[in-house]
């Protein structure tokens, strides 16, 4: 008997083993690459300087573009689609710029107490580019890969791996939630900056207030799934649970370990802790062969994937956190308010590297064959391995981009007070990227919803390449459409 439609669908996405983690590295590194020509643009032509038709078609060229040449038709060739980017970019730097940009400086203070008016005048909490780029591309890749993996234009290796191994899907959903605990602690660091305290009550409340909208989320994709008899992967998170439920979860537990920063005041410590617990119960119980083997028989068994995997995403929030804690306030370590804009920028610098070599270093060491322990990723589990690599890649991702940032404009970190720091931040901007970032989750949300409207009016798994690019290309073209138009009309949907 031939197999039935949703079979195949099913089968197409199941029992893949992933590719290698270089190959992933080439093919997300077209994100800073875009960054990179957009950049060069700005600073040495002022091409997106004015806003309009043109300039916003160039910004989705290249920052989705090139994402979406990247996972499907220059998949096996993304080293020479990183050149076609880089080339260009290193060509405008050696014309001579149009702009000037990097000749206008800000002029110095008089004398000390001048540079600590200054300082004060500037925002504690200032706007990051390099962040919102970071999170807009997030966001783009993650929409897009959601609809191209049910296309055979998009690499099996790129789609989730069933147990073991590394794909490009699986850092993204991983990254997802690395960047909901990097933002995450802007909120706080407001409160402490104000002098504000809650309580533990006070604080749990809101908590489940934020995992309201998420959970209701989950709740009518579990519901769409199953009346429409939508293909699913069962052993992505099980029967019933799906990412949206995942999310929902992590508010309450962030609140509940808001009580332990006082005893353990490194959140990054606390990551790890978490992680290696959990890496411990799947080494030494029998913890990782009821996740991998048990049969569905209860709501426990069915949804087993999705229950344990839940600690090793909390990590990665909590590392994201930490790192947000030292990337986002201006002078996060207390020091001297002297400190010049390239002082500062030298510093942040530093520490995103720190962090980087950090969570790298620790990934080699706990998959390294030589060092003894030769642990696996796997991101069905969530386990340590993928905890760290998940740390790693982002921290590395967001250093590259603080470090296009920095050379291309100097203006945002040696601004002389909050108006003109504002006004550069908003030049070293894409307008693209902006929008994907201000309404991420509610573009996410329409993104699933535009996926599972394809899956069920097209017949995805026997369409030709070109007819496969034009949905896609017409899909990132509607998301985007929304997105700026959000950002246009001054709209930020809060889920």
């Amino acid at each position: 008997m031939a197999q039935s439609y949703k079979s195949l669908k099913e089968n197409f996405v199941s029992n893949l083993s992933g590719g290698t983690v270089a190959e992933i590295n080439w093919v997300t590194a077209v994100a800073p690459a875009a960054y990179l020509l957009w950049a060069a643009l700005q600073s040495r032509q002022g091409y997106f300087l004015k806003n309009g038709p043109p300039t916003i078609l160039a910004d989705f060229l290249l920052h989705v573009g090139g994402i979406l040449l990247a996972i499907t038709m220059y998949s096996s060739n993304t080293i020479l689609l990183n050149a076609l980017l880089v080339s260009p970019a290193v060509l405008l730097c050696v014309l001579p710029s149009i702009t000037g940009y990097r000749k206008r400086q800000s002029k110095p203070s008089a004398n000390k107490a001048a540079e600590s008016t200054r300082v004060e005048e500037l925002e504690t909490l200032p706007i990051r580019p390099f962040i919102t780029i970071y999170r807009g591309a997030m966001v783009v890749v993650t929409c897009l890969a959601i609809l191209a993996v049910d296309f055979r234009i998009f690499p099996r290796r790129f789609a989730k791996v069933e147990t073991w191994g590394t794909s490009l899907m699986d850092v993204g959903v991983g990254s997802f939630v690395f960047s909901a605990g990097l933002v995450s602690a802007r909120p706080i660091l407001q409160a402490r900056l104000a002098g504000k305290t809650s309580s533990f009550g006070s604080q749990l409340k809101s908590a489940f207030r934020a995992s309201l909208p998420l959970l209701i989320m989950g709740l009518i994709r579990l519901y769409s799934v199953k009346g429409l008899d939508y293909a699913e992967h069962v052993t992505e998170y099980g029967v019933h649970w799906n990412f949206f439920f995942t999310l929902a979860s992590l508010p309450p537990f962030v609140a509940l370990l808001q009580s332990v920063s006082a005893v353990v005041p490194f959140t990054g410590l606390v990551s790890f802790l978490i992680g290696g617990l959990y890496q411990m119960l799947l080494e030494f119980t029998t913890l990782k062969a009821f996740i991998l083997t048990a049969p569905r028989t209860d709501l426990l068994r069915q949804n087993r994937e999705g229950i344990f995997s839940f600690w090793g995403y909390l990590a990665i929030f909590l590392a994201g956190q930490a790192l947000g804690f030292d990337v986002l306030p201006r002078n996060p370590s207390q020091t001297p308010a002297t400190e010049s804009g390239s002082q500062q920028r030298k510093r942040l610098l530093i520490c995103l590297v720190a962090w980087s070599a950090v969570w790298l270093s620790l990934f080699y060491t706990v998959t390294s064959y030589k060092i003894g322990f030769a642990f696996q990723v796997s991101r069905r589990l969530a386990n340590q391995p993928y905890v760290l690599w998940v740390s790693g890649f982002n921290c590395a991702q967001i250093t590259m981009f603080c470090l296009i940032e920095t050379i291309f404009f100097p203006g945002v970190y040696t601004a002389a007070d909050r108006t003109s720091e504002r006004r550069e931040s908003e030049k070293a901007t894409s307008r693209v990227q902006k929008a994907f970032n201000r309404n991420g989750l509610a573009v996410f949300l329409l993104a699933n919803l535009m996926t599972g409207l394809v899956n069920i009016t097209l017949d995805t798994l026997n369409m030709s390449h070109i007819g496969a690019m034009a949905v896609l290309v017409s899909y990132a073209a509607l998301l985007t459409a929304v997105a700026v138009g959000l950002d246009a009309w001054d709209l930020s949907i809060k889920l």
